[in-house]
């Protein structure tokens, strides 16, 4: 069988959570700090190191079949690729800045003006939406500090805490995209190569689900026991057994960290005992 080949970015902010997202989902492979290609040994899946740059333009060019990086590259690179699962981690968003000081009343503040971005497709699309002249200067490496030496009177770059803009004096006054990282396709995968990408998608989703959900153990009164299943109806239904006190039952159950602690007030409020949370680490649905 053909191995799939994988691209991940080699050092950055997405490096890691992707390596460890493959590690998560079961595949084991050799990382060394100067390999740019390495192979798993219980999984048909080869992993290229490459910039995050340069990913979209390889796996339209077939040097490799899928690859990880950010939404924002796929935008600003506008390759033929296909995205095929959203990730969930690595969030940030686009946005304009200017220095703190100044007045903003609106997106008509750009006109006329000039602005530094390494993402000049994505906001030259934005500024012709908005029917906006604005002068836009490329750069690379930090283009926070464009404002402070007088190269330009705002910015467009991505934005995670939003830190790095107070402590170079800005502030976001718009936002233009939000991104997150996903995993892209060439459009033309073989069948076989289909069927593997199917089979590491599936693994991603039982990662992503469990990390999302909580197994949860308590002890309930009997009284309650039809409320409380209905508070935490688990995946199909909660596991409910009695305990060796009478007119008491324990109950396990799957629960969305989201709702975790809205449902732990309701539970407690119903009487239940002993709550007990633990991690789950794989979640097949």
């Amino acid at each position: 069988m053909e191995n799939l080949k994988i691209a991940v970015q080699k050092s950055g902010r997405l490096s890691e959570k992707s390596l460890d997202l493959l590690k998560e989902a079961g595949i084991r492979f050799i990382n060394g700090n100067r390999k740019l290609v390495s192979g798993s040994s219980n999984f048909p899946l080869e992993i290229l190191y490459l910039r995050d740059d340069d990913i979209p333009q390889y796996v339209t060019d077939n040097v490799a079949d899928i690859g990880i990086v950010g939404e924002n590259v796929i935008l600003e690179k506008s390759c033929d690729v296909e995205v095929v699962f959203r990730l969930g981690f690595a969030k940030c968003r686009l946005s304009l800045a200017i220095p703190r000081n100044e007045l903003y009343e609106g997106i008509q503040y750009f006109n006329n003006k000039k602005i530094a971005t390494s993402y000049p497709a994505i906001l030259q699309n934005y500024l012709d939406e908005k029917s906006i002249d604005a002068e836009i200067h490329v750069i690379s490496g930090s283009v926070e500090i464009a404002p402070g030496i007088g190269l330009a009177e705002g910015i467009f770059d991505i934005v995670s805490s939003g830190s790095t803009l107070i402590s170079n004096g800005l502030k976001e006054v718009e936002t233009v995209i939000k991104s997150e990282a996903v995993l892209i396709s060439n459009p033309g995968l073989s069948e076989n190569k289909k069927e593997i990408l199917e089979r590491l998608i599936f693994r991603i989703k039982s990662v992503r689900k469990a990390s999302s959900n909580k197994y949860i153990l308590l002890n309930a009164p009997n009284e309650n026991l039809d409320e409380i299943i209905e508070i935490i109806p688990g995946m199909k239904s909660p596991t409910v057994m009695p305990l060796a006190d009478k007119g008491w039952s324990s109950v396990h159950s799957v629960l969305n960290e989201n709702e975790f602690w809205d449902v732990i007030d309701k539970l407690k409020d119903l009487g239940a005992q002993g709550i007990l949370v633990i991690p789950i680490e794989k979640m097949i649905v």
